[in-house]
């Protein structure tokens, strides 16, 4: 059997606990992942006692809720609060999602907020995304084409912009990337579910013309290859895109070319 071990202080201990006002009815608890980089503590689980009724129906609301009233040192990012900016990506009761959008109606029990799994935490709920960045603009997202450009926007027909649909929607938040056990292990050479389904974008992009150039760099053992198509990217994705799908593309045009 195989056994993993955790690095030294980093198994996650009992936190504070922050009861609700009194007189509250409708409570709720929040279970919150916090850690402390200037501090040589373990990772900790906070516990706050938040009430329902003062409080929005979404998992970003009862964050945002705890950090004006009850805990002002919690860290977390958010921006839009529509499902936009994917600043607000967590795991919430076991899943990769987006707190904004996720409605605490459709979670049993205690709420257990988490940083993406398998992402260096800069603080509480904060992840350094430097990596899956880097591997994002490695694929140079934009459209290059030698063709002089026209006095007027490039035209796509209904079909080929047709296309692009189920990938333009990315809002780069990770919840894939960071669901994905190729990743885990091999995040350093492998691109990664968000990235390739953003390569293939381009890919299929008809008004580009680089697809040589694009496809040359993903042909290699590791960038494209190492997906198992275990799909648990597609499972997780809060844009209910499919990412596995865009990868079988661009492993399909890499055959074709041979």
């Amino acid at each position: 059997m195989v056994e993993f071990n955790l690095p030294a202080n980093s198994r996650p201990t009992k936190g504070k606990v922050f009861k609700a006002e009194p007189g509250a009815v409708n409570i709720r608890r929040f279970r919150v992942y916090r850690y402390d980089p200037d501090l040589s503590d373990n990772p900790r689980i906070d516990t706050f006692e938040v009430d329902l009724d003062k409080c929005g129906p979404m998992v970003l609301d009862a964050m945002i809720k705890i950090k004006d009233e009850i805990d002002s040192t919690l860290t977390f990012r958010r921006s839009c609060r529509e499902g936009v900016c994917g600043s607000c990506a967590f795991n919430i009761d076991g899943t990769n999602t987006l707190a904004c959008t996720k409605p605490l109606s459709e979670i049993k029990g205690d709420v257990k907020i988490y940083p993406l799994p398998h992402m260096p935490v800069i603080k509480d709920l904060v992840c350094d995304l430097n990596q899956p960045y880097a591997q994002y603009k490695a694929i140079e997202p934009w459209i290059q084409a030698d063709t002089p450009a026209p006095n007027r926007e490039r035209l796509q027909s209904e079909e080929e912009r047709a296309k692009l649909d189920g990938m333009w929607e990315c809002i780069l938040c990770f919840c894939c990337q960071s669901s994905c056990p190729s990743y885990w292990w091999n995040g350093d050479r492998y691109m990664g579910p968000a990235v390739l389904l953003q390569a293939n974008r381009w890919i299929q992009d008809s008004r580009d013309e680089a697809t040589g150039n694009r496809l040359d760099e993903l042909d290699d053992s590791f960038r494209v290859f190492r997906c198992h198509t275990i799909m648990n990217c597609t499972n997780t994705c809060p844009k209910s895109l499919n990412p596995g799908k865009a990868i079988g593309e661009i492993k399909e045009a890499l055959f074709k070319r041979q």
